[in-house]
């Protein structure tokens, strides 16, 4: 039987400043704790304990979904901890969960680790814009920080549509509109199309997750909006690949035309553990938008894509290589995360074998 429940684990992964609780049936309550998998007690939970502590925390509507649907999206509200985006679901027949904290105060861009580009994409007044990066990486973070930016600083209406809705808003400047998929509409294309009607300036959407969203998406931004949202990619080059894939051939053509046209930028994120042991540090790629990227997006030449954004920097963009480069050569991450997450490995040891010599006339200095 097990010794705690579930807000005590929540509490327990707070006071280890971790980012995640997995509830697996014969394991023990997990705690990722900068990006690391930690057991948070020594006590195996059985599928009665996962269970119990899953149902425990649902409406009795939420238990009927997750009974019907197999899985779940949810948030929860936990008194003097904070707020926690759960996601349920079966795994051999057992239930199991994953709880993701959500800090109360959403942080500036600035704190985030992005720089000016960034910061000038929000205060577009229309187009697309994209927030990229594997699970974990801090996509939607960016895009609630841009989101707050947006209306802190013009009175514009705002539509969010969230599954689940994460940070809750506070009216600023602007007007903020969240709806939660499931609660407050059947799916993110209704949404979509209900904000069009809505006389929305910004819509925000968490996640591009279907072919419907990301056609609808698309037409907002090419109609005078602001559309902000997320996808899993992991660089400009999968995004744009991954985009093109959802759609069939013969259409193809078109939605390039489209996107050589609204697309603004693309912001592609990792979180890469710091090398002194405090948590993790922001490494980006950012692309944005000139007449040939424009070209490339029009003629589906992805490839050349990369050499583009590393001679961009007049407008903003880098690379993902010119990130991590940054944060080795300035000490806040290891070589060999450095190189777990690049593009070009010659580059970042060329270029870090230069640094060192500059530095220290080192080059076999470790790191």
């Amino acid at each position: 039987m097990r010794s705690y429940d579930l807000i005590e684990y929540l509490a327990m992964l707070i006071e280890r400043d971790g980012s995640d609780l997995h509830l697996s049936a014969n394991a023990p309550p997990i705690g990722r704790i900068h990006g690391t998998l930690v057991p948070l007690t020594d006590e195996i939970l059985d599928q009665n304990d996962t269970r119990e502590l899953v149902l425990n925390v649902l409406k009795e509507s939420q238990r009927a979904k997750l009974e019907h649907e197999w899985e779940l999206d949810f948030a929860v509200q936990v008194d003097n901890l904070g707020r926690f985006r759960g996601n349920a679901s079966y795994a051999l027949g057992k239930i199991e969960a994953n709880f993701r904290y959500i800090p109360a105060v959403i942080p500036d861009l600035v704190d985030l680790g992005h720089g000016p580009t960034v910061e000038r994409l929000a205060n577009l007044r229309e187009g697309l814009i994209l927030v990229t990066g594997v699970s974990g990486s801090g996509k939607t973070t960016t895009l609630c920080s841009m989101t707050q930016q947006i209306s802190r600083s013009r009175a514009c209406n705002i539509v969010c549509i969230e599954d689940p809705i994460e940070f809750v808003f506070s009216h600023a400047t602007s007007l903020i509109r969240q709806r939660q998929v499931g609660a407050d509409t059947q799916t993110f294309a209704a949404a979509m199309k209900s904000a069009l009607r809505q006389d929305a300036d910004v819509i925000v959407v968490s996640e591009l997750r279907d072919l419907e969203t990301m056609r609808t998406a698309i037409t907002a931004a090419e109609t005078g909006h602001l559309v902000i949202s997320t996808l899993h990619t992991s660089e400009a080059t999968g995004t744009m690949t991954r985009i093109f894939d959802a759609f069939p051939e013969e259409q193809q053509d078109y939605i390039g035309a489209q996107l050589a046209s609204c697309l603004r930028g693309i912001i592609c994120q990792h979180l890469i553990p710091r090398v002194d042991g405090m948590g993790r540090v922001l490494a980006s790629e950012i692309m944005t938008m000139n007449h040939g990227i424009a070209r490339c997006i029009r003629d589906r030449r992805f490839s050349q894509l990369a050499g583009l954004i590393q001679m961009g920097g007049h407008d903003g963009m880098h690379t993902i290589d010119d990130s991590l480069l940054h944060l080795l050569t300035n000490d806040f991450i290891a070589l060999d995360h450095a190189l777990a997450h690049c593009r070009d490995q010659d580059f970042i040891r060329t270029n870090f074998q230069k640094h060192l010599r500059e530095v220290n006339g080192d080059p076999k200095k470790k790191r």
